[in-house]
């Protein structure tokens, strides 16, 4: 009997050559790290991009799949990052960090998903849909937070959601960004 090996490998998400930040615990973000061309007329002081990139590799015994590995990060894009210098500020900044740390902990949310399933013949639609709704509740989370703090401009509302962050962050460490 012929075995075969095969190894299929996919990333998904924001794929560039441009320069990205990974999210750690040790460091935050600093005007500098804004380097994109603010938007004008657009009503922000600053606007963060960041997202969740996504890999796995599957490894494959005749057509069965018997292993597979991912990796997911949560990055910082400082060219698609922006500030209007002369509104800027220490507060303004901590929102837009928060935006950041929203994005890890949905990066966290996702990998604790990947860790609870099962090796079977439709991991990687598995996957993939994992990715998909994880890009989802990111996206509804990140217009959550800019609405109920009114893009910062809320101070009580704010800190509720740092906390909150920082409270969800917590639950998940085990799940946090490696660095």
């Amino acid at each position: 009997m012929i075995r075969t090996l095969v190894l299929l490998c996919c990333f998904i998400g924001f794929q560039t050559e441009k320069p990205v930040i990974s999210w750690t615990d040790n460091y935050k973000l600093s005007w500098t790290d804004f380097r994109g061309k603010p938007k004008q007329n657009s009503g922000a002081v600053a606007e963060t991009a960041s997202g969740i990139s996504f890999g796995f590799s599957l490894k494959k015994l005749e057509s069965n799949v018997v292993s597979f590995s991912t990796e997911v990060n949560a990055y910082f894009y400082p060219e698609d990052s922006w500030f209007h210098p002369e509104q800027a500020s220490a507060y303004i900044l901590g929102h837009e960090q928060l935006h950041f740390d929203i994005t890890e902990l949905f990066a966290r949310k996702f990998r604790k998903g990947i860790s609870e399933l099962k090796i079977s013949n439709n991991i990687k639609e598995q996957l993939k849909t994992l990715y998909k709704n994880s890009e989802k509740g990111l996206g509804m989370m990140q217009r959550q937070y800019d609405a109920e703090t009114n893009h910062s401009k809320n101070p009580e509302i704010q800190k509720e959601w740092q906390l909150y962050i920082k409270s969800e962050l917590d639950k998940l460490s085990k799940y946090k960004s490696i660095e």
